[in-house]
């Protein structure tokens, strides 16, 4: 039996090994920190008189990649209390201590001298079965086992995590030939289910699977652009969202990897595929090596493909190596694209298109989708882990075989005949003897075309992931509108997803909640309030709102606002199990909904928050007195303590629009409780999200009663005003930032009372929606919510 992953060891303190070590930390997993020891001193170590034998010279390395890692952007850390779990080490003082690691990852250079010497030392201190694994980009697993013992290949296997590691989805797992298969096991179900990763299996291969794609599309790009003399910036407008790949597209993307690291990659590729059959591709432009020369390597040169000045984004011209204002691609396909919602017709017509949008796009991606057939077998065994690859690791909305599917086989394979193109073997294959998509469906159950076999196979289950179209495949829907529907999750569990855009709270969702009450009171045991949408949501339909203050509809917004409450204390005091599941962005009335919720089963990655301030209102439909109540939670039972720090802190909280960066900080300021639990894994939230809802119901859940709070009123008002006219007169807030501020200190307070009478929710609620009404009739405050509905920033004014 393998040990169970309770402490990691983590070799190379660079920009990898520092990421996994934070991410590590951040699923509550302690780590050593390893790197080498200095050979010199630093002047600054000099001067405080230090000496090479010192702890914290020995050490400089590793606890400088630490170091880099709480101060990285975006943030490698869900908090930064967890870089308390990271302990910086070196080689040669703490080699023993490589013994504690129940998982031992090197991330060290890639130099396979230096990964043979690693290798020695932690062979001499590892516990025997250890599992061994390399976060190598490129380097050969036959190569890095020389000389090693039985028990060490035998542990030893290839885990490729993608950067920035805390985000990104992929981690790459490739089996050394003498592999056992209970430590890859146990790897891929840590990796799922703590670390939060897709795991795409891949084989030996230079570059393995996402690089050797992502990375030859990149460079194909940039070949076929500069034939046909688009710029960098026109590149990016077509392959961003029009053709289904990342905002950032191909140059946008290389300045964030960094021109050095995908410069190596692909000189990995030129120098050792002298059988691809592409490899001209792999070779560098002459004007990426002249980058790379002069440091312009990207994001962290501050210039590469792009530079900003000020404001400005400027774009580098090749021809003559000066930065020039950027321009947008004026294409008619590119225009009629924006028009069409699905991806596939999307990406279809832009291909069909004779303009240069369209030539370019045919080019790149028949390119692309002719090399992913032709390497399926090489890195891959199928094409599922392609798929994932390219989306878990690029960040592709399809991978290569989906957008054959979506372009159509038969009619792709048909016209690069007509163009001189062989068609790979595999799809002739497919053609011949399959039902021309590469995936099909039946029932339920989805295929994908094995090529060996050249049958069809069924897509293998993941475990602990169960997903919404599931169950509209097996026509489980109970109820719904043009906002909102109620899913049949089965065992007695069901779903209400939100589908508004951007997923914005409307009457129709309001009605859906509500609806969603009435049938979980009547035929099922618990409810997941859930969706599968970019964000969970992105608040309130300001549009509504700002139309009906606008044309002074104070009845209209304050039923809107008074059902909003009325549904979220529903929520709260449902005699059954309410499981709130946000993800990503849940702000505004998302938040709202999920402070209502009797439980939250939050994704790790969440960005939640109160922040109505910017359009010039405060929470209206109970996230004032729900933040609030949560903040009084804190307060140590039965103690007798100054009410204002604690209205202070939720004052804050509202009053500077604070967002939450991960789930963590969500429940470190209230949002979420200290009992609420958390997914690592995207794709496991509605799974994790059904079994807490079973749960709560199987144990006998029992409603919460309407609470008293006790509120310091008008004395603990004037301190806050107070604090408002002096941040006003420092000029750090606008004469309506402090209005507003006056106001919610009005609700936070609770309104005229004193700390020793006790005032009810209601109460609070009535104040809350008392003053959004206020507010929706300020100008100053209308004017903020058109210029975020126009422009999708906040107006200080």
């Amino acid at each position: 039996m393998v040990k169970p992953i309770r402490k990691v060891a983590v070799l190379g303190a660079g920009v990898m090994g520092s990421a996994i070590a934070a991410h590590l930390a951040n699923v509550g997993v302690p780590s050593l920190l390893f790197d080498i020891v200095p050979r010199e001193l630093t002047a600054d170590e000099i001067a405080k008189g230090l000496t090479l034998q010192d702890p914290r010279v020995r050490n400089r390395l590793s606890a400088g990649g630490l170091e880099a890692a709480v101060k990285s952007k975006p943030a490698a850390f869900f908090k930064k209390e967890n870089a308390a779990l990271v302990t910086p080490c070196n080689f040669e003082d703490d080699a023993a201590r490589l013994a504690e690691a129940d998982w031992i990852v090197e991330a060290v250079t890639e130099n396979l001298k230096i990964k043979h010497i690693v290798f020695e030392l932690v062979e001499k201190n590892r516990r025997p079965g250890t599992p061994v694994t390399s976060n190598t980009s490129g380097l050969k697993i036959s190569s890095m086992l020389e000389g090693r013992s039985d028990d060490f290949r035998q542990s030893f296997f290839v885990t490729h995590f993608f950067n920035p590691v805390r985000y990104m989805k992929l981690l790459e797992i490739i089996p050394g030939p003498e592999t056992k298969p209970e430590i890859l096991d146990h790897l891929v179900e840590f990796g799922e289910r703590r670390l939060g990763k897709g795991i795409v299996w891949g084989k030996d291969t230079v570059n393995f699977v996402a690089n050797r794609i992502g990375v030859y599309g990149m460079m194909v790009t940039m070949q076929l652009a500069e034939e046909q003399g688009m710029r960098f910036d026109e590149v990016d407008n077509l392959f961003g969202k029009p053709l289904g790949r990342p905002k950032s597209a191909v140059f946008r993307t290389a300045d964030l990897v960094g021109l050095d690291t995908m410069a190596h990659v692909a000189k990995n590729c030129y120098d050792n595929l002298p059988d691809d059959e592409e490899r001209g591709v792999f070779q560098l432009p002459a004007y990426l090596e002249t980058m790379i020369e002069r440091k312009w390597l990207g994001q962290k040169s501050k210039q590469g493909f792009f530079k900003k000045e000020g404001k400005a984004i400027l774009t580098l011209d090749p021809a003559t190596m000066s930065y020039v204002e950027s321009i947008k691609l004026d294409a008619p396909s590119l225009k009629a694209a924006k028009r069409e919602n699905d991806l596939g017709k999307r990406v279809k017509a832009i291909c069909a298109a004779d303009d240069r949008a369209g030539k370019l796009a045919w080019a790149v991606t028949s390119r692309v989708l002719v090399y992913a057939a032709k390497r399926l077998g090489e890195i891959a065994d199928d094409i599922v882990n392609i798929d994932n690859g390219m989306k878990w690791g690029f960040n592709w909305e399809q991978g290569p075989f989906e957008s054959w599917d979506a372009m159509g086989v038969a009619d792709v394979a048909a016209r690069l005949k007509d163009e001189g193109v062989e068609v790979p073997q595999v799809v002739r294959d497919l053609l011949a003897h399959g039902e021309g998509t590469f995936y099909k469906k039946e029932g339920a159950t989805q295929y994908y075309w094995d090529f060996l076999s050249k049958s069809y196979k069924v897509v293998p289950e993941r475990k602990h992931t169960i997903f919404l179209q599931t169950f509209k495949d097996h026509n489980a829907k109970v109820s719904g509108n043009l906002g909102s529907t109620l899913w049949d999750l089965g065992d007695g569990i069901a779903a209400l997803e939100f589908h508004t855009k951007m997923n914005s709270i409307d009457d129709d969702i309001i009605k859906g909640l509500h609806d969603a009450l009435g049938r979980l009171d009547e035929n099922f045991d618990g409810l997941v309030i859930y969706n599968e949408g970019q964000n969970f949501s992105v608040g309130a339909n300001l549009v509504l709102i700002y139309m009906a203050a606008q044309a002074k509809q104070w009845d209209t917004l304050e039923k809107m606002s008074k059902s909003f409450q009325d549904v979220n204390q529903m929520l709260k005091y449902s005699p059954k199990p309410v499981v709130v599941a946000p993800h990503q962005m849940a702000l505004g009335g998302g938040c709202e909904v999920v402070l209502a919720g009797n439980a939250t089963q939050a994704h790790a990655e969440l960005y939640i928050g109160l922040v109505e301030v910017g359009v010039g209102l405060i929470p209206g439909a109970g996230g004032t007195k729900e933040l609030l109540c949560r903040v009084l939670d804190r307060i140590p039972h039965g103690a007798n303590v100054d009410l204002l720090p604690y209205v202070q802190k939720a004052f804050e909280t509202i009053g500077m629009a604070k967002v939450a960066t991960s789930a963590e900080e969500a429940r470190q300021m209230c949002f979420l409780r200290e009992s609420d639990a958390i997914s690592f894994n995207r794709d496991h939230q509605l799974n994790d999200a059904k079994r807490l809802a079973r749960f709560m119901a199987d144990s006998g859940w029992v409603a919460p009663q309407p609470r008293m709070v006790n509120l310091p009123g008008r004395s603990a008002l004037g301190a806050i005003e107070a604090f408002l006219y002096s941040m006003q007169l420092s000029g750090f807030i606008s004469e309506h930032d402090a209005l507003i501020g006056k106001k919610l200190g009005h609700v936070l307070t609770g309104g005229d009372t004193s700390p020793n009478v006790a005032v009810s929710e209601q109460h609070l609620l009535d104040l809350e929606r008392e003053v959004f009404m206020s507010l929706c009739g300020e100008k100053k405050s209308q004017d903020r919510m058109q210029y975020m509905v126009m422009n999708n920033k906040p107006l200080r004014n």
